[in-house]
């Protein structure tokens, strides 16, 4: 099973405040971990703050561009894994090995990823074959 797995942003991540050497090294030991077990195949990645970005928000036909920042800290995302995990069970154990991503208070939300079966019948041949198609084409572009 495939989990996101979300950092969640604080007052400090929001301000751009980087961390520290001693957080880099061991966020480094915890991330060499994570690849020797097999768990990060994937991504891994630390975000900038919301100031930073923009959000595009949709209403029927129309779009309209929201730039950063954004008010609600709690509801925002300073980083993020993909994780290859066997269920939600060992995502939960493996977050519990992290370091406090901040020092302080923090947050960690685990997501499970969408798989082409959680569709069912929605899911046509066609679609499914476009979809591993894509998928084909984004791997060899790595």
């Amino acid at each position: 099973m495939r989990c996101m797995i979300l950092v969640k942003a604080n007052a400090d991540t929001e301000a751009g405040v980087m961390p520290s050497e001693q957080l880099l090294a061991d966020m480094g030991r915890y991330n060499e971990e994570l690849v020797k077990a097999g768990i990060m195949l994937l991504a891994g990645e630390g975000l900038h703050p919301s100031a930073r970005g923009a959000r595009v928000q949709f209403s029927g036909d129309k779009r309209s561009v929201i730039d950063g920042p954004f008010a609600e800290t709690k509801e925002l995302v300073a980083g993020f894994w993909i994780w290859q995990v066997r269920d939600l069970d060992e995502a939960i154990e493996w977050v519990k090995r992290c370091p406090n991503p901040t020092g302080e208070h923090s947050v960690i939300e685990i997501r499970p990823v969408f798989e082409a079966e959680d569709f069912g019948a929605e899911l046509t041949p066609e679609l499914r074959e476009q979809e591993d198609r894509l998928r084909a084409e984004m791997a060899k572009r790595e």
